[in-house]
């Protein structure tokens, strides 16, 4: 025991022991500078130094061009780019596709080729068939048509707000009852809708979609961004049926009533209306009736 004492002793000593560097002048040999250093205090100084250069050179390759030399980060950013470009050139291609199609549909009419009433706006969720309509009116049907039109002038979806832009009509989101109001001293920033399961939830407005995704207490949620400042949200959906970057056009289902969220109570759909980032009572905007 006492040789390993020793030993230990020994050592500490040694790497303790200070020695004396000093640099002296040719001439004079009078001494300019010294220096006492022990092997401890100079392997920590080693230590420090390199410590510090690895730390200068990351901070430089990662706020520099530089790392794009290094291999995989390059891979990585040219993905992401990719990615992003592939979105725009997707909702792109819808939109040249919707504008090309109301083209053909337009000069069709022009020409006669095609009857007005045959070009009309149909959900994405429901098939029509034209030719399955018969242009043979009856007396009778002509008759019922005209009364049901009548009618029809006051069955409104949507209301011309003061504050709205001129022109804007608000899309009714969801058939249903309201089951709470707007409430802004509650924190209640939007009403809430019962419905049936698988009800089509309806775009309020021409926008993009500018957010999808689950929230634990919202539930499947989708957000549409419109002119004029105007932004809707939908929440406790089932189902989405759009992703984020899609352009879509009033009365478009985005998506389907459910009951998911730990806040939702039953199959309803919580919607918020939003202007200038402030929320605004949507049954001021539709008559959800």
């Amino acid at each position: 025991m006492p040789k390993k004492r020793h030993k230990k002793q020994t050592f500490w000593k040694k790497i303790q022991f200070k020695y004396k560097l000093s640099f002296l002048n040719e001439n004079t040999l009078e001494e300019v500078f010294s220096l006492r250093l022990s092997r401890l205090s100079g392997f920590l100084i080693i230590m420090l130094f390199i410590v510090s250069l690895v730390t200068l050179t990351s901070i430089i390759i990662v706020n520099t061009p530089i790392r794009n030399y290094l291999p995989g980060y390059l891979d990585v950013e040219v993905r992401n780019e990719m990615m992003s470009q592939a979105l725009k050139t997707d909702s792109l291609e819808y939109a040249i596709k919707t504008r090309d199609l109301y083209y053909k549909n337009l000069a069709s009419v022009l020409r006669g080729d095609l009857p007005i009433d045959s070009v009309r706006k149909i959900d994405t969720l429901v098939s029509v068939n034209i030719d399955s309509i018969n242009p043979v009116k009856s007396p009778f049907s002509e008759k019922f048509i005209r009364q049901y039109e009548e009618e029809g002038k006051y069955n409104l979806s949507a209301l011309s707000h003061p504050l709205a832009p001129k022109g804007t009509s608000f899309y009714r989101p969801v058939k249903g009852i309201i089951s709470s109001k707007f409430s802004e001293r509650e924190k209640h920033y939007g009403i809430d809708i019962a419905a049936d399961p698988k009800e089509s939830v309806l775009a309020t407005l021409d926008g993009t979609v500018i957010f999808t995704g689950f929230d634990p207490n919202a539930g499947y949620t989708i957000h549409l961004q419109h002119k004029n400042g105007y932004m809707s949200i939908y929440k406790h959906n089932a189902i989405l049926l759009k992703k984020q970057g899609d352009i879509v056009r009033s009365g478009e289902a985005i998506a389907i009533v459910g009951n998911t969220g730990n806040l939702s109570t039953g199959t309803h759909l919580h919607f918020e209306l939003w202007n200038q980032g402030k929320p605004i009572n949507p049954e001021e905007y539709i008559i959800f009736k």
